[in-house]
């Protein structure tokens, strides 16, 4: 094999802020040598998710911080290119946990290791419509918020790409669902492309006033991707036993610092009896298949529409997920590893 040698960033100090040129430092390791069982993966595509900045803060959340000198965990498909595993062929695409690299040894490992890429599927999709974005909306639109024909539902983030889905799936489900979103663009494709019923540009206008016509007898149901005042907005315009299921608070940065903030008119919760529940999509894996299958479904029949943000480089990794801070992402943060590579497939 020519490559003796690959890059891969790893987290050389933890941010107060937002990501800077220092947080990420470009290392370069050796190709190392196989075992039985091994397989090695050049990756292509990693996902970007507002997640991941939650790990590089000292804390423990729903999983450890990235340490000092690690590389930097991630999302990712690509390909095999040597294999001393035969369920991992040479030329077999595969996805799971491969991290800010370009090369990885992997093993094969269900939900937290890495599987081969189904049949017909355009490897990336793993990283989208068939991986936590989508798998995220399904089960937070279906199980948390349990939406059915006659729900109002609002989504915060709704040009994000688990907002997108999740307000799709909600219009599936029979729900009527409004959106909001940080610019004319991105208004437009939410009521255009993702076929929301409204949204709001929440810089432009008046969120408040905006539900207030769509939902004049309040939201039934709240998908937030935002938290802050969006949060809020959408407390105050609750119907009585409404449900609001907490999917990310991407206003706070996903600082150390920031988590702590609540929204200060919580209590009307309680004046609405209603009921705000978080969720990480991974408590709910016996759902998986009835999500992929439903989802494969709308894909199939060109119901689910999404959109990707490409970003090129391996050292533009960082900046791809500051991007989701600074509003500047349309759909899934995608970043090709290797734009070479990815012409083979």
């Amino acid at each position: 094999m020519p490559v003796r040698t690959f890059r891969q960033m790893v987290l050389r100090e933890r941010p107060a802020g937002g990501i800077t040129p220092g947080t990420f430092a470009e290392q370069r390791s050796p190709i190392p040598a196989l075992d039985d069982g091994d397989a090695l993966v050049q990756v292509v595509w990693l996902g970007i998710d507002a997640t991941q900045r939650t790990w590089l803060n000292p804390g423990t959340t729903y999983t450890a911080p990235v340490g000092i000198g690690e590389v930097m965990r991630g999302s990712g498909v690509g390909r095999v290119v040597t294999s001393r595993n035969p369920a991992l062929p040479e030329g077999q695409w595969v996805y799971g946990d491969l991290g800010w690299r370009e090369y990885v040894v992997a093993r094969e490992g269900g939900v937290f290791g890495v599987n081969p890429v189904p049949e017909g599927i355009d490897p990336r999709h793993v990283l989208t419509v068939f991986g936590v974005s989508g798998l995220t909306a399904f089960v937070g639109m279906s199980e948390v918020l349990g939406v059915t024909a006659g729900d109002t539902v609002l989504v915060t983030g709704a040009a994000g790409s688990v907002g997108s889905l999740a307000g799709q799936i909600a219009r599936f489900l029979g729900a009527r669902v409004i959106g909001t979103a940080g610019s004319a663009e991105k208004v437009a494709w939410v009521k255009d492309v993702a076929k929301f019923d409204a949204c709001v540009d929440y810089r432009a206008d008046s969120v408040p006033d905006a539900l207030r016509e769509f939902a004049p007898d309040g939201l039934t149901a709240v998908f937030d991707n935002v938290g802050g005042v969006l949060l809020e907005n959408a407390l105050d315009r609750l119907a009585v036993h409404a449900r609001i299921a907490l999917c990310g608070s991407i206003s706070s940065g996903y600082t150390a610092a920031g988590y702590g903030a609540g929204p200060a008119n919580y209590m009307q919760l309680a004046f609405r009896r209603a009921r705000m529940e978080g969720f990480v999509f991974l408590d709910h894996q016996p759902l998986f298949p009835e999500a992929l299958s439903r989802l494969a479904g709308w894909v199939s029949a060109g119901d689910l529409r999404w959109a990707e943000d490409v970003v090129d480089g391996l050292s533009n990794a960082p900046a791809a997920l500051q991007r989701l801070f600074d509003g500047a992402n349309l759909g899934k943060q995608l970043v090709r590893v290797n734009a070479a590579e990815t012409k083979v497939h």
